[in-house]
């Protein structure tokens, strides 16, 4: 059986940038039980997912009894399902058994695991008090949930279609070059048209060293575990796509964003501050731990990190909306430089991204 270090479960399973929570209460116990399960046990993955629905289920019916006790119980157990659903992403990748059918478990079970505790924990509250305010909370977590993953994987749907068209649009000018170089000779450009003074060539190499530039790294590489957006199991990368800096307008507008983006980073903590995760551990633990108390702090609390949620999502949207600014700007703006001429069907960078956020037919 294999003997892994510390070291290198950290190495092998966690993240470049993640959530604050996972960083600070998940990672530092997880990889030691997950160092564990590699050397010393035969489970797989897809048990660690099916454990941690049942936790989760599990806490679902203590919320939905909704004593003082038993809330906090819950969320005693809900972390403990948290803790499981990032043990199985990590024993995959230290143990190289990640497969589809298992990341279909993973995003379906927890999209069910919060259906279930949503409606248990203020269906629960509901009863106890009899205030229709939980009804509208448990409603609200349910829909806040389920806008956050759509965003998130149209976000990245839409991310990748524009990486894809810039190495596309690369692609085309060095082969486009190429074929200028092996012409040379005989006084032709493209077309057969004259060229006495290689000036074809020279914009070319210069569209070619802008693009490059765009596909060169910027802040860190992608990891094998980063190529895929959350836990979406249509996400998968079936081809790696070189990484693209397409935020150089939104930085351009917030210059201190970089300084918080690079002191984040040092500690693995990404900028998305208030994401699902902590949406969560905010309604599913932190939650019940004041209603244990105080029954009314659940409101409050659910709806704070609602609204803090909703705000990051909204600035993801906006720099999306500033990334397609840039892109749109450059890609074009060097196929017109270069002189591409597009085939029969093909429209421009915008037209390509539009189409491809189109929904697929059945």
């Amino acid at each position: 059986m294999a003997e892994y270090t510390l070291d290198d479960v950290r190495e092998r399973t966690c993240r470049t940038r993640d959530s604050w929570w996972t960083v600070a209460f998940v990672d530092p116990l997880a990889v030691r039980l997950v160092r564990v399960l590699g050397n010393r046990t035969r489970v797989t993955p897809d048990q660690l997912t099916v454990g941690a629905l049942f936790l989760g289920l599990g806490a679902a019916a203590l919320f939905a009894i909704g004593s003082p006790a038993l809330l906090a119980a819950g969320a005693v157990l809900y972390y403990l399902c948290f803790l499981l659903d990032c043990m199985d992403g990590k024993l995959a990748r230290l143990t190289d058994s990640e497969t589809l059918f298992g990341s279909w478990m993973d995003y379906a079970f927890d999209r069910f695991r919060v259906l279930v505790c949503a409606i248990a924990l203020m269906g629960g509250q509901y009863v106890a008090t009899g205030e229709v305010v939980f009804v509208w909370m448990a409603l609200a977590v349910v829909f806040t949930d389920m806008l956050r993953y759509l965003d998130t994987l149209q976000v990245y749907k839409m991310r990748r279609e524009m990486r894809s068209r810039i190495a596309g649009v690369l692609e085309r000018a060095r082969a486009e070059l190429s074929m200028l170089d092996d012409g040379a000779s005989g006084g032709s450009g493209r077309g057969g048209a004259p060229m006495s003074d290689q000036g074809e060539q020279a914009v070319l190499r210069h569209g070619i060293s802008v693009l490059e530039e765009l596909l060169r790294t910027h802040h860190e590489k992608e990891s094998r575990q980063d190529k895929v957006a959350g836990k979406h199991p249509d996400l998968h990368v079936i081809r790696p796509l070189p990484p693209v800096d397409l935020h150089h307008e939104f930085r351009s507008r917030f210059p201190w964003y970089q300084r918080i983006w690079d002191a984040l980073k040092a500690r693995r903590v990404r900028t998305h501050l208030v994401s699902g995760i902590e949406f969560q551990m905010a309604v599913f633990v932190l939650a019940p731990l004041a209603g244990a108390l105080v029954p009314a702090s659940i409101v409050g609390i659910t709806a704070v990190a609602g609204v803090l949620l909703l705000a990051f999502e909204i600035a993801i949207i906006y720099k999306l909306w500033l990334s397609t600014r840039d892109y749109f700007r450059v890609v074009d703006g060097i196929e017109g430089a270069l002189g591409f001429t597009r085939t029969p069907g093909e429209g421009s960078a915008a037209d390509t991204v539009a189409e491809s956020s189109q929904p697929t037919p059945r």
